[in-house]
């Protein structure tokens, strides 16, 4: 039925089966959507959606919204979507719209203003799809993705049409399902249009691992300040060269990482940058992944020894173990190794 139709109750139990959300570890919310509900329903549950779901999600440090599952949607709800992620103060020309069967063409803009708060623009958002993403969920992804608003994960979108319409053909029990809407840009489409492409992740992922990447990535980047932090720290207290540090704490300082997702992606970017500005390829940021030891094993590392065997066996295949030595062909000598051992070990050996 069409939303006049029904009463405040039935909207209201419409909402519920299409959309959720919670608060999850890390103070992340986490907003899923099912179907995207039009103009006429929101203009009519605003105020309740804004007090009883948008509120609890203001206060959260980042943003999950879920539209692995979206398969559908109204048009004019877009600029309504997209107007609580974009910053105020400015108005935002985000599609253009063309409908077929009235031949008219409408341009779709963010809203001067909104019911309740606007979500910081500080603040990380991230959108998960599926193949199953469709219609004016793709539309919504991709003019986040444009807007560089949003980190998106998972898997191409459908690339399903904007708008579906149902013909009877003839009086027969034949219908034709045809697309007669389409996007046209500027944000919306264009010549990249996604529909019959579908929107690419920034980071691809199996959908139903989309939720675990996502957090991952929210993780690393509410640690980055730290990092940074602890980064320029180490270039006062220990860069050789004290005449760069300046410049490279600057530097530092404003830094964009917008599009860092990944210890590897802040690695790259460390590296390039610092080096292009101190023209030291020396300087190097690594990652280091923790290894899980007993406490005996790391005594010995941190005191720069190992166990020594006792016994001429086993003290030779502790030999070999640590070194390789081989007669090349030319009568060529060959000797490696792979760390100095402490010289109390070298000693006994």
């Amino acid at each position: 039925p069409e939303p006049t139709n029904l009463t405040q109750e039935e909207l209201l139990s419409e909402l519920e089966r299409s959309m959720s959300y919670r608060i999850l570890d890390g103070n992340v919310g986490y907003l899923q959507i099912d179907h995207i509900p039009g103009q006429e329903v929101l203009s009519r549950l605003g105020g309740f959606l804004v007090a009883h779901v948008w509120r609890q999600l203001l206060g959260t440090s980042a943003l999950v919204l879920d539209l692995r599952q979206c398969t559908g949607g109204h048009v004019s709800s877009i600029p309504y979507l997209i107007s609580y992620l974009h910053p105020g103060g400015t108005v935002l020309h985000v599609d253009t719209i063309y409908n077929r069967p009235s031949n008219t063409t409408t341009e779709l803009w963010t809203l001067p203003q909104v019911l309740g708060e606007r979500y910081s623009a500080e603040k990380d958002v991230v959108v998960l799809t599926s193949g199953h993403t469709r219609g004016v969920a793709e539309d919504i992804v991709y003019i986040l993705k444009q807007m560089g608003r949003a980190i998106v994960v998972g898997e191409r979108t459908g690339g399903s049409a904007l708008d579906l319409q149902k013909l009877r053909i003839g009086n027969s029990d034949f219908f034709l399902t045809l697309p007669v809407s389409r996007s046209l840009g500027p944000l919306g489409g264009g010549s990249q249009t996604w529909e019959g492409s579908g929107v690419l992740p920034y980071v691809g992922t199996p959908a139903e691992q989309a939720l675990e990447k996502a957090l991952a990535i929210l993780t690393l980047r509410r640690a980055l300040p730290q990092i940074i932090q602890r980064l320029e720290k180490a270039l006062q207290d220990y860069y050789t060269l004290v005449g760069r540090v300046p410049a490279l704490l600057h530097l530092l300082a404003n830094m964009d990482f917008s599009a860092v997702v990944s210890e590897e992606d802040l690695v790259a970017k460390l590296n390039a940058d610092l080096q292009a500005v101190s023209e030291d390829p020396r300087l190097l940021v690594r990652i280091i992944k923790h290894r899980q030891h007993s406490p005996e094993s790391g005594a010995s590392e941190r005191q720069g020894t190992s166990p020594v065997p006792e016994g001429e066996a086993a003290q030779r295949a502790l030999v070999d173990s640590e070194f390789q030595v081989e007669v090349l062909p030319g009568n060529v000598g060959y000797l490696r190794f792979d760390k100095f051992a402490d010289v109390s070990v070298l000693e006994v050996l």
